[in-house]
């Protein structure tokens, strides 16, 4: 069963950054890896557990989960931390799924490569056992069926949600719809979500002509979920690499709206989930800090120096760790 704790859950959408211009390593985690304390290798997942609550896992998006990876996330965390997964990208992108498997087998597009991309219920089974040690150890959020924005409106797009929500259909499913056309007809999108009970994933994201315009009040009771991506607008489509796109700070002012937003829901729901997902260079861990801040939620765990240095904003809030020996300037 998945867990049936209530409240709100606030946490970042993935913990492992360790790449690009945009990594955690030297932020909210150590730069050097080794050790820490000098006595135990450092784990990033308990790390990120002493801060917060909740974690949107993103690597099962891009291969299907395994349930010994899952029993050991439950065996690193506390009890009452949650895992809210991102279903396999072969559910919900089926032409990058394509375009993955040309790049492992080039030249083998054609019939056979339309059939491997094609759900079966043994892609269904395999996702579902390995999530298992999640739902049985009451650690499960909620699924997330996250659709890119060329997923529009139509019938035959609401014929396959309907058989990905019935195939997940014991699990607390949150849909991302991206396209307006799923905002253009509200009422059949509302009635649909509803009829499943899925929540309908609010996300805030730079807006354009085709972007999905929501008002961000929840559509089912059982629970709520929000994402926040950031607002980069110049960098979402064209960017040098995809980390660029999250490369977004927001301000106290602009997260106010969704703190209050967040807190409202709370009496709405039996139970919130809210991710920030602009995680470069830890953006998203400041933000999420920021946001139980203004939530009045307990702000847990120390927080390294060069993290707050970098965002001073957070000074006020956290407790900062004391400076490594190896890292102490020289006099």
């Amino acid at each position: 069963m998945y867990c049936t704790g209530v409240g709100l859950h606030l946490g970042t959408s993935g913990w492992n950054y360790p790449t690009g211009k945009g990594t955690w390593n030297g932020l909210f985690y150590p730069a050097t890896r080794s050790k820490r304390a000098g006595t135990a290798d450092f784990d990033e997942l308990r790390f990120y557990a002493e801060h917060f609550d909740t974690v949107e896992v993103n690597s099962t998006f891009y291969g299907q989960p395994r349930p010994e990876v899952s029993r050991s996330w439950v065996e690193r965390t506390p009890p009452g931390f949650e895992f809210s997964l991102k279903l396999y990208q072969k559910f919900t992108h089926p032409k990058m799924f394509r375009e993955t498997a040309l790049k492992r087998a080039p030249g083998s597009e054609g019939p056979l490569l339309e059939a491997l991309a094609a759900v079966t219920q043994s892609d269904i089974d395999e996702f579902r056992a390995g999530i298992e040690p999640l739902a049985s150890s009451g650690r499960l959020g909620a699924l997330l069926a996250q659709f890119p924005p060329s997923f529009k409106d139509s019938p035959t797009s609401r014929d396959y949600l309907a058989h990905v929500l019935r195939a997940f259909d014991d699990y607390p499913t949150a849909v991302e719809l991206r396209h307006k056309s799923w905002s253009d007809a509200i009422a059949d999108t509302l009635a649909m979500l509803n009829a499943f009970g899925a929540a309908w994933v609010q996300i805030d994201e730079p807006k354009f002509r085709f972007s999905i315009r929501q008002n961000y009040l929840p559509n089912v009771t059982s629970f709520y979920y929000m994402r926040l991506h950031g607002r980069n607008a110049a960098q979402w489509w064209r960017h040098d690499a995809s980390e660029d796109r999250y490369n977004y700070l927001y301000s106290r002012q602009e997260l106010r709206e969704f703190s209050d937003i967040a807190g409202a829901a709370k009496a709405l729901v039996k139970k919130s989930y809210l991710y920030t997902n602009n995680h470069f260079a830890a953006k998203s861990v400041v933000n999420a800090v920021m946001l139980k801040a203004q939530l009045g939620e307990p702000i847990e765990g120390e927080y390294p120096p060069e993290l707050v240095e970098r965002y001073p904003d957070i000074a006020d809030m956290v407790t900062t760790a004391p400076r490594s020996p190896s890292r102490l300037p020289v006099e």
